[in-house]
């Protein structure tokens, strides 16, 4: 099968768990606070043949408040909550610089989906970018993706489908895909 997969990329805080507020981050598992219907949202992706692909800043890396461990086990967490439906992660991709580092892979750059895409072999114009933020949305568009903003009715229009979850935005992408199929 050369049909190359499509994906789900998702951001992070904000879209699976509770964002911390403003220059804090999630430092230890602990921390960490399912937000209502994200795993079920993320499971009705991957059951509906999207390769679930997490993209998160995370300069806390950069500035020590976060570790590569505690990342782990977050995604231990996030796996095993996963699993209860039935599905999984494939990868987790994070940009670890400081906004000053201007690398290529802090979002709104497009760097952590197009490496993943490369490694992966995703096509990137049948795929999501799905998160909290104008710069998930902006990084999305920069790859070539679909976009979905997880934010209230007031931002419509930034992206491609703007609603208040990660359950409710899948339901949408599902209904567009069928439609698209008819």
């Amino acid at each position: 099968n050369c049909m190359k997969r499509r994906a789900a990329f998702l951001d992070r805080d904000g879209t699976f768990n509770k964002r911390p507020a403003p220059h804090e981050y999630v430092s230890t598992p602990d921390e960490f606070t399912w937000l209502p219907g994200a795993a079920a949202g993320a499971s009705r992706l991957q059951n509906a043949g999207y390769t679930l692909i997490i993209v998160s800043n995370q300069r806390g890396l950069a500035r020590g408040m976060v570790t590569m461990t505690v990342l782990h086990e977050i995604e231990g967490l996030i796996q095993q909550q996963l699993a209860q439906y039935g599905c999984r992660v494939e990868s987790f991709k994070y940009c670890p610089h400081e906004i000053t580092d201007r690398c290529n892979c802090r979002k709104p750059k497009p760097g952590l989906l197009t490496s993943a895409a490369s490694q992966l072999g995703l096509e990137l114009s049948s795929s999501w970018m799905i998160g909290d933020s104008l710069s998930d949305v902006q990084a999305g568009r920069a790859a070539g993706c679909h976009t979905a903003l997880i934010a209230s009715h007031d931002h419509e229009g930034m992206a491609d489908i703007t609603d208040g979850t990660l359950e409710s935005i899948s339901w949408q992408i599902l209904r567009r895909d069928e439609a698209h199929a008819a």
